[in-house]
């Protein structure tokens, strides 16, 4: 049976807004090819990650992050929006159920060639979760920033 997913609280909800200079093509691509997202898709340098996905609606991806020290986090979910290349819509869980049932929002605006991303990460369980999320994708972002290069 699956759980209720919490009211939409700001506290509780993380957005980022960040420009790259690449053009949102580029960028939306990142996103959804699994070649992309395995590039740039780990907060620091000391981790790495391997991405599968099924880019439809209804698909699944699936984002295993590993640290150098051996730790691996799973992320999980499944696609619910997709409209190329201005919007992704999708849920995001841990494998391991620490935060289940969230939704990511990513909005690509062309800004003269270059393209900046509206990150907003709904439903987090507390604050705690969602500051940790925001050092998380604050690093994957500074990733694809050094990606797209």
């Amino acid at each position: 049976m699956a759980t209720a997913q919490p009211a939409h609280n700001p506290e509780t909800t993380l957005e980022i807004r960040r420009t790259f200079k690449a053009p949102r093509e580029k960028v939306f691509q990142a996103w959804t090819q699994a070649e992309g997202l395995s590039q740039w898709h780990a907060p620091t340098p000391e981790h790495s990650a391997q991405a599968q996905v099924d880019l439809r609606v209804g698909g699944k991806y699936r984002i295993e992050i590993t640290h150098a020290k051996g730790a691996v986090h799973t992320a999980v979910g499944v696609y619910r929006e997709i409209v190329a290349p201005e919007k992704l819509v999708y849920s995001w869980s841990w494998e391991d159920g620490s935060v289940t049932d969230t939704l990511v929002t990513v909005d690509f605006h062309d800004r003269d060639g270059a393209t900046e991303v509206v990150l907003t990460h709904e439903f987090m369980p507390n604050q705690e979760w969602r500051d940790k999320h925001v050092q998380g994708w604050t690093g994957c972002l500074a990733t694809l920033d050094n990606y797209l290069v």
